[in-house]
C-alpha cells in the first residue's frame, strides 16, 4: 500500500455511527477511547470476506484453516512453534480466558492481575465469581518480588489461583522481556498459579522483540490467547484461539462447548489477515509509530505538565494527569470540558488514577485535534 491507512477525518468516521466508538458519544466529542482503530481496511480480509458471502459462505466453521494460519503466522513472526492440536478457536479473547478462569479456580478464589492492566478483566473475574488480587507493575514492569509475595499469599491455605496477564500491556504498552516472562513463570509454577496470557496486541510492537508466553522455560504450564482483531482491527468479526500450554494440568483445557461462538467470517477475515494481510499491518504500524512522536510532541508544546512515554507496542498511550489537579479521573473532566473522550484511568485499576489512555490509531488530524482541544479547555 502507499496511501495511508490512518486517516479520515471525525465527519467520515461519524457517518459509521453503527459502531460504538464513534456513535456512543454526542457528535461534538471526539473520541479516543476504546481500542479500534479509525483505519482503511485491509484489502485482502475484504476480499475475503466479501468472496465468502457471495458464495453464501456463511455457516458454521470447521476451524482447521484458521488454526493453520495462526501457527503460521506465529512460525514466521515470532519463531514460535504451536502444536496444533493444542491449539482452539474460541469466540474472542475475553470470553475464552473467563472460561479458563472458571477451569482453573474456584468460586470466590483469587485472581491476580498487575495493574494498570485491560479493564474488562475486572469485569470478567467479576462476571466469573472470583475476585481480583492487584501485584501493581512497578516502574511500568512486571514487580516479581511483589508476584512472588502475592502468589504465596493466595495458595497458602492450599486454594486455585490463576494470574492474568497482558502481554503486551494494556494500557502502558509495555513489552515483557523474555527474561521477565521466564521469571513469571518459575514463580507462578512454584506455587502452583496457572498464568493465562491475553496477546492479542502482540503484532503491534515498535520497540521489541515480542515474547510470547509460552516461548519461554515454564511457560508451557500455562495458556495463551491470540487474535487477529485488534491488529487489523476486526473487533466486530469475533474469532479467537486458544493455545493450552504441552505441560499444563489437565483442568486447563478449552471443551467444544466452548468453540461455538467462533464466528465463520471472523476465522476467513484472519486467515486473509495472517497469511496475505501483513504488508498492511506493517504499515498501519509505521502510522502508529509516526503518531506516538507526534503526540509527544503536541503534549511537549501544549500540554507540558502531562507525563507520557511512548508505547512501546500497540495503539495505545497512557497519559499521567496527575499534575493538572483533575483528579483521580480527569478523563470525566476532559470530556466535558474538551469534548474529547479518552478512557478512564481508574477502570485500569487503582494505580490508573489521575491517569488516562488515548487511542493513537487514528489520522495525525484526529490526534491534533483532540490535543488542542484539551490544551483550550484546560489551559
Amino acid at each position: 500500500m502507499t496511501s495511508r491507512i490512518l486517516t479520515g477525518d471525525a465527519a467520515t468516521w461519524r457517518s459509521r455511527r453503527t459502531g460504538v466508538k464513534w456513535g456512543h458519544y454526542p457528535d461534538d466529542v471526539l473520541p479516543l477511547w476504546v481500542a479500534e482503530m479509525d483505519a482503511t481496511p485491509c484489502e485482502p480480509v475484504v476480499e475475503a470476506v466479501s468472496a465468502a458471502l457471495r458464495r453464501g459462505d456463511t455457516g458454521y466453521p470447521l476451524g482447521a484453516d484458521f488454526v493453520d494460519a495462526a501457527v503460521g503466522y506465529a512460525a514466521d513472526t515470532w519463531a514460535w512453534t504451536i502444536d496444533p492440536t493444542r491449539a482452539t478457536p474460541v469466540a474472542d479473547v475475553m470470553i475464552g480466558l473467563a472460561e479458563l478462569v472458571r477451569c482453573v479456580t474456584d468460586p470466590g478464589g483469587p485472581v491476580i492481575v498487575s495493574s494498570p492492566v485491560y479493564n474488562a478483566f475486572f469485569d470478567f473475574v467479576a462476571m466469573t465469581g472470583r475476585r481480583v488480587v492487584d501485584a501493581p507493575l512497578c516502574g511500568g514492569r512486571l514487580d516479581l518480588a511483589a508476584l512472588d509475595l502475592t502468589f504465596a499469599e493466595v495458595t497458602a491455605q492450599g486454594g486455585r489461583a490463576a494470574y492474568l496477564l497482558c502481554n503486551p500491556q494494556n494500557p502502558t504498552g509495555t513489552v515483557h522481556t523474555a527474561s521477565e516472562l521466564a521469571a513469571l513463570a518459575g514463580l507462578a509454577n512454584r506455587h502452583g498459579v496457572v498464568v493465562i496470557a491475553d496477546e492479542i496486541h502482540a503484532p503491534i510492537v515498535h520497540d521489541g522483540p515480542f515474547t510470547p508466553y509460552l516461548s519461554v522455560p515454564g511457560g508451557q504450564q500455562g495458556a495463551s490467547f491470540l487474535s487477529a482483531s485488534k491488529a487489523w482491527n476486526l473487533a466486530g468479526l469475533k474469532a479467537a484461539l486458544a493455545v493450552i500450554g504441552s505441560d499444563a494440568r489437565s483442568e486447563l483445557a478449552i471443551h467444544e462447548a466452548h468453540t461455538h461462538g467462533a464466528s465463520h467470517l471472523g476465522q476467513i477475515a484472519a486467515v486473509a489477515a495472517w497469511t496475505d494481510g501483513r504488508p498492511w499491518l506493517a504499515q498501519v504500524t509505521a502510522e502508529i509509530a509516526e503518531n506516538r512522536v507526534l503526540l509527544g510532541r503536541l503534549l511537549a508544546e501544549h500540554l507540558p505538565k502531562i507525563r507520557y512515554a511512548a508505547p512501546a507496542a500497540t495503539y495505545l498511550a497512557w497519559l499521567d494527569c496527575r499534575a493538572l489537579g483533575l483528579g483521580e479521573d480527569p478523563a470525566s473532566v476532559i470530556r466535558e470540558r474538551g469534548r474529547v473522550a479518552l478512557s478512564s484511568g481508574p477502570t485500569f485499576g487503582d494505580t490508573g488514577r489521575g491517569h488516562v489512555r488515548l487511542n493513537l490509531a487514528t489520522s495525525p488530524d484526529i490526534v491534533t485535534e483532540a490535543v488542542r482541544r484539551m490544551a483550550g479547555s484546560l489551559g
